[in-house]
């Protein structure tokens, strides 16, 4: 319980009639619950209200637009300040609202008929709201409308009056680039406050009249959440300041993409996610052309593999799927294994790939493999007679001599670098590496150029290869994807690969500083399309047109895109769109970053 100190009821000139301050007497040395979580004291001004060490203002919007559209008050749910919004809306009885509109109407009609009396020119503040009034009222009578009372008020808060003053006239500039004109509550703030309170009183009562259309507009009237508790945290949402936690694994699909311009944060955001993945069991495989990943791989123990001519590690890619219970897996890995030999050699035509994949067929067929259902491959054995532990696989010599005795000379002469040349040792030897860590990093940064995009082929179908055999939580991270969009090959192979993920508990991320590299091209907008997580970072001008028609953003969000931080960023799971600040710990922040100012200085 409480008392109001008498002393404070006779020095009130500041107050209205309603407020005093209360002073708390406290009990047996105790202090009183209410008083934790009230206000020192609270005082009235014209324009605003001073509670405690806050600084309050209420304003109420005055003008609207003379047409609504879907979402036109996004930029008010979505103003980034300390502001609190309440919305009143009340259904007027038709049997009060038709009077209404016909004495409005006659005034409207009265007053067009004595200007054109007097040879003036009728302007659109005579014709519009006349014919708004008539429509409304044909379509109240019809039953396809009904009248509302909308009214809407914003309480600023702010440390200072300086702050609360800067802050409404932002608020002013962003309401009225949408033809929304706000008012402050002159002499009522506190009517405005109390209206702004969570008590459903509109005691301030300035109401304007919309139709249902207009009215279903404004909703819905809340901030993007996404909080899913089976999942990860990756930021902070941008609009309410709560937690984003999305598990892509329980989305659609478990598929990712992540679209920025150089230097705005995509790897960062990756090496975030890859962190707190492994923090809940998730096995990730990175495909790293730009070694960004060595730092956090030695950190968390992981497996780190440099894949170059001169590296011991090698990767055969006449691998596959060794528990075979039927022809199928052979049967996809074949025409997987016939997009890596096209783009080896540039290209095939129709011919060639029916040749390649014969001759494919054919080697397999050498090593005791066959596409047969019931067959269960066999085991060569050694000079002894003693079976091997390990099935044996053909390499891609095996490959090139087969080729040649099939008499195909043109497809030998393109593969004879690999076999004979200066890079006879990159794809031509046994597998001697295992995904058995938690965390697999491939480097190929050391290859140039056009020997990535085939390594990252290969890397691809090699771990598409493992998953199959013994299916668990994983993710696959290519880094700098749009390499794989240059030629039709691999564009293809990784869409086939974002598709059948799914089936094997595999969720695939592309990380991209060409978005448009992806929205045009058909394949590039199949993988976007197979991604049910999409991350949008910093784009420009170039970009923004691609990425809004391809994921159907909002201006909103077109702007934020446009304007956004490093760091920030625009996360669309499946139909939930939010924008987010990615944020990291002190301790997590020295293993992520790769900012030469602070690995360097």
């Amino acid at each position: 319980m409480f008392n109001l100190n008498k002393k404070e009821l006779k020095n009130r000139t500041t107050l209205r009639r309603d407020v005093v301050k209360r002073s708390f007497q406290y009990n047996f040395g105790e202090q009183d619950q209410v008083d934790l979580i009230s206000y020192s004291g609270l005082e009235e001004n014209t324009t605003y209200l001073q509670m405690g060490d806050k600084y309050v203002r209420t304003l109420f919007v005055s003008g609207y637009p003379y047409v609504g559209s879907t979402g036109w008050l996004n930029m008010l749910i979505n103003f980034n300040h300390n502001i609190d919004i309440s919305y009143h809306i009340e259904q007027v009885d038709p049997i009060h609202a038709l009077p209404k509109l016909n004495r409005k109407i006659t005034e409207l009609e009265s007053t067009k008929r004595t200007m054109l009396k007097a040879g003036k020119v009728i302007g659109s503040e005579i014709t519009d709201p006349l014919e708004s009034a008539m429509e409304l009222k044909d379509k109240i009578q019809r039953g396809q409308e009904k009248l509302f009372q909308v009214s809407i008020y914003m309480a600023i808060t702010a440390n200072s009056l300086a702050e609360l003053n800067k802050v409404t006239t932002l608020l002013e500039t962003v309401m009225s680039t949408r033809l929304f004109y706000i008012k402050t509550a002159t002499f009522q703030q506190l009517e405005g406050l109390q209206s702004s309170l969570p008590r459903g009183e509109n005691l301030l009562a300035q109401k304007r009249n919309l139709d249902s259309s207009s009215a279903a507009l404004t909703f819905p009237f809340v901030s993007s959440e996404l909080v899913q508790e089976s999942g990860i945290l990756y930021g902070i949402n941008k609009s309410n300041n709560s937690l984003v936690i999305v598990d892509r694994f329980s989305l659609n699909n478990a598929n990712s993409i992540v679209f920025a311009q150089s230097g705005s944060g995509k790897s960062y955001t990756a090496k975030v996610e890859i962190l707190r993945q492994l923090m809940q069991g998730t096995k990730v495989i990175v495909i790293d052309p730009e070694r960004e990943y060595k730092q956090l791989t030695y950190s968390v123990n992981g497996t780190y593999i440099k894949l170059s001519a001169k590296s011991k590690e090698k990767i055969n890619p006449f691998d596959f799927a060794t528990t075979v219970k039927n022809g199928d897996e052979l049967a996809e890995h074949t025409q997987d294994l016939t997009e890596i030999i096209s783009l080896m050699v540039g290209g095939l035509n129709a011919d060639e790939k029916a040749a390649v994949d014969k001759a494919i067929l054919q080697t397999y067929k050498q090593f005791g493999w066959l596409l047969n259902p019931t067959y269960t491959p066999k085991k060569k054995r050694d000079s002894r007679g003693r079976k091997p532990k390990e099935k044996a696989y053909p390499l891609l010599k095996d490959f090139y001599k087969t080729l040649k005795q099939m008499k195909q000379k043109t497809l030998c002469n393109k593969l004879e670098k690999f076999i004979k040349g200066s890079l006879f040792a990159v794809f031509d030897s046994p597998t001697n590496i295992k995904l058995d860590n938690r965390l697999v990093v491939f480097d190929i940064k050391d290859l140039n150029e056009s020997l990535r995009q085939i390594m990252m082929m290969v890397v691809a179908n090699f771990v598409s290869a493992q998953v199959k055999e013994s299916p668990q939580k994983r993710i696959l991270i290519i880094d700098e994807g749009w390499m794989l969009l240059q030629h039709e090959e691999s564009a293809r192979f990784v869409a086939g690969l974002t598709r059948r993920a799914r089936k094997y508990y595999l969720g695939v991320t592309i990380i991209s500083q060409q978005a448009n590299d992806f929205l045009t091209q058909d394949y590039g907008r199949a993988i976007a399309s197979q991604s049910a997580l999409r991350v949008l970072m910093k784009q420009d001008t170039t970009t923004i047109k691609k990425v809004a028609t391809e994921f159907n953003l909002s201006e909103y969000e077109q702007h934020f895109l446009l304007t956004c931080d490093r760091g920030e960023a625009l996360l669309i799971a499946d139909q939930n769109h939010v924008a987010v600040k990615v944020v990291a710990s002190e301790k997590e922040h020295p293993l992520l970053t790769t900012d030469p100012k602070e690995i360097y200085l």
